[in-house]
């Protein structure tokens, strides 16, 4: 049999293999998130998210140190709120001494190169758990983006490199550089949450930080997922509005959001495997029906071809020394 081309010759072996690789996931690839609690000596695994913890700020500095150390640039610090200071306004959440602010210092104190990300929304210290302020049983936008931009500014005061809004308001992108600009801080960076969907993957991580909405869901400001169009759209605004990095989330069920998102802009994209997706990982390589590490591997691959230049995962410690 003659045959114009063998296409399996470039598959031959796995050295052939890695010379043709057209996606190579390698360490400057990922976004570490992390969760930070008050106390000290305190490492709580989340139980929907196996070999996944909360710890205090003295063992985060340990975890960032070695995230250092074998190569990951950028964290995404989210930090849970004592009952005790959560209202309806989100006031705690630009407390100068606030448990994120004493964190972001503490952290670039101890790895000045650290590319510091910090979660911007009201959730973690709303009575309500959600991410804005709520009136008559509805989450008002203006008000709540006067708020994100008060917490915006907090957290570039304290050494943050790059704020992340994930709260999905109306017009807090512009708002934000607005303040950040007007209050001199011209090289603090905006990731934008721009399609962020209303999923049923999240659940995890609202054990992780007990920030589940007290009423009703988040569908009034996040997207439906059934919706496509829409997320260019609101790419394109907040690009518009001054947006450094884009994000997607979820990633593994929007892998075509993410190559739409890339088609349409010059910015660099990231995506987040979330929570949900981490404990499905978990579930099923405990149960035997999976193995873990290639399924880590194979994951985030995916979420790369799709076209993530970052990729936030909880997987990212384990990714980089599987690739190493």
């Amino acid at each position: 049999m003659y045959l114009q081309r063998r296409n399996r010759i470039l598959r031959n072996n796995a050295s052939i293999r890695s010379l043709v690789a057209e996606t190579v996931l390698t360490p400057n690839d990922f976004i570490a998130p992390l969760f930070i609690d008050e106390g000290e000596n305190i490492s709580f695994e989340i139980p929907s998210m196996p070999g996944y913890y909360r710890r205090s700020l003295d063992l985060t500095i340990r975890e960032v140190e070695e995230l250092w150390d074998i190569g990951i640039k950028s964290i995404l610090i989210f930090v849970k709120a004592k009952d005790e200071t959560k209202d309806n306004t989100g006031v705690e959440a630009w407390n100068p001494d606030g448990l994120m602010q004493r964190s972001i210092k503490a952290i670039k104190n101890a790895v000045p190169g650290m590319v510091i990300m910090t979660d911007v929304a009201l959730d973690p210290y709303s009575s309500y758990g959600h991410d804005g302020i709520v009136k008559d049983g509805e989450i008002v936008n203006d008000e709540t983006v006067e708020a994100l931009v008060k917490m915006s500014i907090s957290h570039a005061q304290a050494g943050a490199d790059i704020v992340a809004p994930s709260d999905m308001m109306d017009g807090r992108i512009g708002a934000i550089h607005e303040g950040l600009e007007k209050n001199g801080f011209t090289k603090t960076g905006i990731m934008a949450y721009s399609a962020k969907y209303a999923s049923c993957f999240y659940g995890p991580f609202r054990d992780a930080l007990d920030s589940a909405p007290g009423f009703g869901d988040k569908k009034t400001y996040q997207m439906d997922y059934a919706n496509r169009i829409e997320a260019i759209k609101e790419t394109l605004m907040d690009i518009e509005e001054g947006a450094d990095i884009v994000m997607v989330k979820p990633a593994l069920a929007y892998l075509d959001i993410i190559r739409e998102v890339k088609n349409a802009v010059d910015v660099p994209v990231s995506a987040y495997n979330i929570s949900g997706e981490y404990a499905m990982v978990k579930a099923a390589a405990k149960m035997g029906w999976l193995n873990e590490d290639k399924a880590i591997l194979e994951t985030l691959t995916a979420i790369k071809r799709a076209g993530a230049d970052l990729i936030a995962t909880y997987f990212a410690k384990d990714a980089v020394k599987l690739i190493s």
